[in-house]
């Protein structure tokens, strides 16, 4: 018995739009960003939260700290810096590009509950941590529960 494979008239469509997506990703850095999102590439962020702060984490393989702006506004945290091309080869060079170069911006919301005058940001192994304390009054409180 012969396996038979289901005939897929859009396969050959999408191979077709998946390697102009990669063409034009060369030349021309990818395509819009998302909505909070500008620049060439977008780094990706993981955001967590624990009972006294909240923490992002974003890899920034390649990048220095010191190309790397944190900034907050009101409740609005800003991730700037940028990527330069591999200067060691030109692009002629290069058998496949898919890293992402160029400027980046990441933007966050806070919640009411963050403490943005005591934002701390680090960089380690090519991962910034950004953590940012709850302002007191959104810490949980431990009640007593007195007997009558």
């Amino acid at each position: 018995m012969s396996m038979l494979e289901r005939w897929d008239p859009f396969r050959d469509l999408m191979s077709i739009q998946n390697e102009l997506n990669r063409l034009f990703g060369r030349s021309y850095g990818g395509g819009e960003p998302a909505p909070g999102q500008t620049g060439s590439w977008v780094p990706a962020l993981d955001v967590y939260e624990t009972v006294d702060k909240f923490v992002v984490t974003v890899e920034l393989p390649g990048i220095e700290p010191e190309d790397v702006e944190v900034s907050v506004e009101d409740l609005t945290l800003t991730i700037k810096g940028q990527r330069e091309f591999f200067y060691k080869a030109t692009e002629d060079s290069f058998q496949r590009i898919e890293r992402r170069y160029g400027a980046f911006s990441r933007t966050l919301s806070m919640p009411m509950t963050a403490d943005t005058e005591r934002v701390e940001a680090s960089f380690d192994k090519g991962v910034l941590t950004i953590e940012v304390p709850k302002r007191e009054e959104a810490k949980p409180k431990k009640v007593t529960v007195r007997t009558t």
